[in-house]
């Protein structure tokens, strides 16, 4: 794979998308949705405007959303081994607080309970090189991310074990953005391979994934400067108070400028905070500039407090109920544990008889 995403790559994804999008509305059964998040923390707004919604928007209308919990790659990159169990639960939480449903659509599951699944590493592996994997761009910029010096190798084999999220549950429609291209391509790939070697007479036992591209903008931190994070110090938790994000707010970054305007590259500050209040009314960031004018960053963080604590304020009521009932939290993993594993046996013993390994 190339060492960066080319422009034609990511049109042609676009252009994919697009028509993924349309279809989905009026064939949503033709579909299987993979997504998750790795437990390494509670998620913030970022996480609720660029992927929960869509989530809950897919799922509503039809369409199995298999939702991922990465645990066993946290892994790869965190030594905070010792959460990853609570921070499970809390991933969780945040998802049904979110509005997600589970049920005949909707699984939600951590992927090291699932052992059939796993077991696909082992041929996946087979079918790629050493070289394909070092060349990967965004396990490159993860490790660049994370500051490693030490790499294990189950971060130069991360996008073979996405392949495997991906594909034993045969999911044919991935959400992501730009930066995960090169994952889904790595997924095409193997899936590809697999079906010409060892399905030559038979039926294929893997499609094709294709990547939904995200429609919310990127969301920058409260520093303005880098893609908000936990980690980083300059997110919004979903969990926070009213008073503790009217704090955070009041320490967003803006400019000098006084009058308020919507421009992106010159005001990236003051452009993403627009961008939120614009995320939570549905009012166009320009429109929103326009109105506030003169009020300055004060006016703008003030707006963007109000209709975020707003929109969120069902959210928090929900995710409070929710963590005074460990048991349903529980019985949500434990269910779909058993309806994730149940799909993926169904795919091991069809990976088997095309390896004719069934004894």
């Amino acid at each position: 794979m190339a060492e960066t995403i080319s422009s034609a790559t990511f049109e042609a994804a676009m252009a994919t998308s697009k028509k993924i999008e349309e279809d989905i509305v009026k064939n949503p059964s033709k579909y299987r949705v993979l997504t998750g998040d790795r437990p390494t923390g509670r998620l913030h707004i970022g996480h609720y405007f660029g992927s929960l919604q869509n989530r809950v928007r897919l799922s509503k209308m039809g369409v199995q959303t298999m939702i991922l919990i990465a645990d066993y790659q946290v892994l790869t990159d965190h030594d905070a081994y010792q959460e990853i169990s609570q921070n499970t639960k809390q991933l969780v939480i945040d998802y049904l607080a979110a509005g997600i449903e589970p049920g005949e659509n909707v699984i939600i599951y951590p992927h090291s309970y699932i052992p059939e699944a796993n077991q696909l590493m082992v041929p996946f592996l087979t079918l790629v090189s050493n070289a394909e994997l070092s060349r990967n761009p965004t396990v490159k910029e993860e490790i660049q991310a994370a500051g490693l010096t030490n790499v294990n190798a189950g971060m130069y084999t991360y996008p073979v074990h996405q392949a495997v999220d991906i594909l034993f549950c045969k999911g044919n429609v991935v959400p992501a953005g730009k930066d995960q291209l090169p994952h889904v391509e790595m997924a095409r790939t193997i899936a590809s391979r697999f079906n010409k070697k060892f399905c030559a007479d038979r039926e294929p036992v893997f499609p094709m994934p294709q990547v939904l591209l995200s429609k919310t903008p990127s969301i920058m931190g409260l520093d303005g400067t880098q893609k908000m994070s936990k980690s980083r110090g300059n997110a919004i938790m979903l969990c926070a108070t009213e008073d503790e994000t009217a704090k955070l707010i009041k320490k967003a970054k803006t400019d000098g400028e006084r009058f308020i305007t919507y421009d992106p590259v010159n005001r990236p500050e003051v452009a993403n905070l627009l961008q939120l209040i614009s995320l939570c009314t549905h009012e166009e960031p320009e429109a929103i500039a326009q109105r506030i004018g003169d009020g300055g960053g004060g006016m703008l963080k003030n707006e963007l407090t109000v209709a975020l604590n707003e929109t969120l304020r069902p959210l928090r009521t929900k995710r409070a109920q929710l963590e005074k009932e460990p048991e349903y939290i529980r019985k949500v993993l434990n269910d779909g544990v058993a309806r994730a594993r149940a799909i993926a046996q169904d795919t091991l013993n069809e990976v088997r008889e095309c390896m004719n390994m069934v004894i």
